[in-house]
């Protein structure tokens, strides 16, 4: 198991938002074994660009401003 940090965490809270509204548009009562390709590289297009958008957020606002 990994140890996610608080960010991480968040952002996998963010994740999960998109990834409801694209299980929405495929039906909750699809099987895994009932997904096409297509439906399953978009889920995971979904995660990864979810999470990375997330942490990206995450992290400009920890930034620290610049004072000039």
């Amino acid at each position: 198991m990994v140890d996610l940090t608080d960010e991480e965490r968040a952002a996998i809270a963010a994740t999960m938002k998109r990834v409801a509204l694209l299980m929405d548009e495929i039906g909750w009562a699809t099987p895994l074994g009932g997904l096409t390709e297509a439906q399953v590289r978009a889920l995971i297009e979904e995660s990864v660009e979810g999470f990375r958008e997330a942490m990206s957020d995450i992290a400009k606002a920890n930034a620290p401003e610049v004072p000039f």
